[in-house]
């Protein structure tokens, strides 16, 4: 058994491709059996994978030694290769019928989910401009939240709650995307984009959009990515001096 361990150990990214693999077959095989296609299988998968990095460890499943592979498959490289190489199938054609409504979405997204994300921070205690600003940030990604607070100098204790904001904003997105798809009338490439905007954190939305449809998953990731580039933007310049301002 030691040695079989060892084996999983050295191809570690190949055991992790085949458990991600065979999740994904029971996750579809249920879906389609047991839920007659009403829960999606990636849905079912997400979830499953969300549950089994829960009892992991410290880097969640990839703790355990035959599942080390887990931490490469799953880690910020390979997810961003991902996002990015999904842009292959986006239509600029599409694309260009989102017209205004695509950028507005990317700021009215950002500024929403600053404010809200700051003043529910405000109201657990953190009331200085510097908190307010970082887990405001976190609130639109966990990406936006470190990068303002590095930059405006906040503590790491408030970097730190601004990037679990992020991971569980990206937790829920991912969950209730697939159920709320059809209310949202998130089918078709411009809805797609507009929610991608809106909602930001760009691996939640890339895995809620492929539990509802994978075709849109081009299309939310894109705007998801400029949510994320337009928060690094104007979170720690424009947003935190209106903070600093109003807080005096």
């Amino acid at each position: 058994m030691n040695d079989f361990i060892k084996i999983l150990d050295k191809n570690g990214l190949v055991f992790a491709f085949l458990v991600v693999g065979v999740i994904m077959y029971v996750s579809y095989f249920v879906s389609r059996k047991v839920t007659n296609s009403k829960i999606p299988g990636a849905a079912i998968a997400i979830s499953v994978g969300l549950i089994i990095a829960y009892f992991g460890g410290e880097k969640g499943v990839a703790s355990v030694p035959a599942f080390s592979g887990m931490a490469l498959l799953g880690g910020s490289m390979l997810r961003d290769f991902s996002i990015v190489s999904t842009a292959l199938g986006a239509s600029f054609t599409e694309i260009k019928k989102t017209g205004f409504i695509g950028l507005f979405s990317l700021v009215f997204g950002t500024v929403i989910a600053f404010f809200i994300g700051g003043s529910i921070a405000y109201f657990m205690g953190y009331t200085d401009a510097k908190s307010f600003a970082t887990i405001g940030a976190g609130a639109c990604t966990f990406i936006v939240g470190p990068v303002t607070g590095a930059a405006i100098g906040a503590s790491s204790e408030v970097i730190a709650i601004s990037i679990a904001i992020g991971v569980i904003k990206s937790v829920i997105v991912t969950i209730s995307t697939p159920f709320l798809a059809k209310r949202l009338g998130i089918d078709n490439p411009q809805s797609a984009m507009i929610f991608g905007g809106i909602v930001g954190s760009t691996s939640g939305v890339s895995a809620g959009l492929a539990a509802t449809d994978v075709k849109l998953v081009p299309y939310g990731a894109l705007t998801a990515t400029f949510h994320t580039a337009m928060g690094c933007l104007i979170c720690p310049s424009i947003l935190y001096f209106i903070v600093q301002f109003i807080l005096k």
